[in-house]
């Protein structure tokens, strides 16, 4: 991947004159795109002259949310996007800090009248437009801040009637809202944009710069954005709604990195997927809504991303040996196993498969979830605070669903989404010769051969395990 060197020697506050040129910010978060982009639009539109930037975030670093797969994933969107930059007549700006001193100091340098930004929903997104604002106002700069950027619906914009309450905590009631909302049209590409000549960035990170991402990882940016959604809903989406669970058909739209990273839009996404008028497309959007309820419980709860949503007095177990064999796919659970496998290898795993990982974890091991939610955040490319740490507290019934106490059976489940064993067998190679069904418990196979299978006993027995959750949670 090509690094693009903008850097000058100095950075010099401009002088500004009655002829100089308009110049706004555009700051590029979680937004990496060109086309349906609100804030890059506002800011052509009120200003001749645009900075496109993005700040590599020493505060995202030190928060531990700087994961290889995601920092390989981030550079190929960021190369992406300075490509279509580029293609208008601009580039895109890379600095390296504090997010608000680095904007501030571009301010200073530019004598820009305006920064905007797309509207967050994690609590240190939004600590950091209020810091914005004050950094900002004392130069006197303007922040706009953009919402539907991120998220369809604005975290916020639909609260319970009558309730007094700030966010939905259930999700049926918001998704009925949510579906009556207003849906902003669609922005189409800028067809120029202007940057100032003299102003200066840092390089562009390079993918084969980040060291220890998964084998499998997908690549980044809205160019493949675009194509894998024109791809999903011409090809796949039809069947959305009967094989979205179905684990060896992989049968998913495999967009929520660029989701994530804001590689595509999702207000777009859902205009596209309503024109095709049929069930598949209405559950993929259900899908789209789900991603904007767990936002808009952040935005209204930012502790739940480390903090019970729900408490429920758990005593949590610890065991180091059973949390390592969870991790590196050595249950005993085949169908976990291929999950956690698919993880390590892709940096993403299909929906199903999160949803069994996380019930093994935190009711079959009765471990906390937020050691499953960090090993999450440390390998997953679309693992974001709302949706990753929201569905692990959903699964470990410590956040909004309706019956906390529910355990899914990994071995039912199997039979259910993976009957002929073929999702297993892809990411278990030590059992790939196993026949049918029967890979999904192998040590109940007479005349197995364990070394040749070279795979392990049950770390627990399911019922045990139940009976244990169960009793901890009365």
């Amino acid at each position: 991947m090509t690094r693009t060197p903008d850097r000058t020697p100095a950075r010099t506050p401009r002088t500004t004159s009655p002829g100089t040129p308009r110049i706004a910010v555009a700051l590029f978060t979680s937004d990496l795109r060109v086309h349906d982009q609100p804030v890059l639009r506002a800011a052509l539109r009120g200003a001749d002259e645009v900075v496109p930037l993005f700040v590599r975030d020493d505060g995202v670093r030190r928060a531990g949310f700087t994961a290889p797969n995601r920092r390989a994933f981030l550079a190929d969107c960021l190369a992406d996007l300075d490509a279509a930059l580029r293609e208008r007549g601009g580039r895109l700006i890379v600095r390296t800090g504090e997010v608000v001193d680095e904007v501030a100091r571009l301010v200073t340098e530019t004598g820009a009248a305006q920064v905007h930004v797309a509207g967050g929903a994690s609590g240190y997104a939004l600590r950091r437009e209020e810091r914005l604002r004050t950094a900002l106002a004392s130069r006197g700069c303007e922040l706009t801040v953009h919402e539907s950027v991120i998220t369809v619906v604005p975290p916020g914009a639909e609260t319970p009637s009558g309730s007094g309450s700030d966010h939905f905590a259930v999700f049926t009631p918001y998704h009925r809202r949510w579906e009556a909302a207003p849906l902003r049209a669609v922005l189409g590409a800028p067809r120029v944009v202007r940057v100032p000549e003299w102003v200066a960035g840092d390089p562009l990170p390079a993918r084969d710069e980040v060291h220890g991402t998964s084998p499998g990882l997908l690549r980044g940016g809205e160019t493949a954005a675009r194509k894998q959604l024109s791809s999903w809903l011409a090809n796949g989406v039809s069947a959305y709604e009967d094989r979205h669970d179905d684990l060896p058909g992989d049968a998913t739209s495999k967009l929520s990195p660029f989701l994530h990273f804001g590689a595509l839009s999702p207000v777009e996404a859902v205009h596209r997927a309503r024109q095709k008028g049929e069930a598949g497309a209405d559950a993929f959007v259900r899908q789209l809504a789900w991603r904007d309820f767990h936002h808009q419980v952040l935005a209204a709860r930012p502790a739940a991303s480390w903090s019970n949503y729900r408490e429920r007095n758990d005593r949590w177990r610890t065991d180091p040996s059973e949390v390592k064999a969870w991790k590196e796919g050595l249950t005993g659970y085949p169908v976990v196993d291929a999950a956690m496998r698919q993880l390590a290898h892709e940096g993403w795993m299909h929906n199903r498969g999160r949803l069994l990982v996380a019930s093994f974890l935190t009711k079959t091991l009765y471990v906390d979830w937020r050691i499953g939610a960090r090993h999450f955040l440390s390998l997953l490319v679309d693992g974001d605070v709302a949706n990753n740490q929201l569905n692990w507290q959903w699964a470990a019934g410590t956040g909004t669903d309706t019956r906390p106490n529910r355990i899914l059976n990994p071995l039912a489940q199997a039979k259910r989404f993976d009957p002929h064993g073929d999702y297993v067998r892809r990411w278990l190679p030590e059992l790939a010769d196993l026949p049918g069904s029967a890979v999904h418990q192998p040590w109940r196979l007479e005349g197995l051969d364990r070394a040749r299978f070279d795979y392990p006993d049950p770390i627990v027995d399911l019922a045990e395990g139940r009976a244990r959750f169960e009793r901890a949670r009365s």
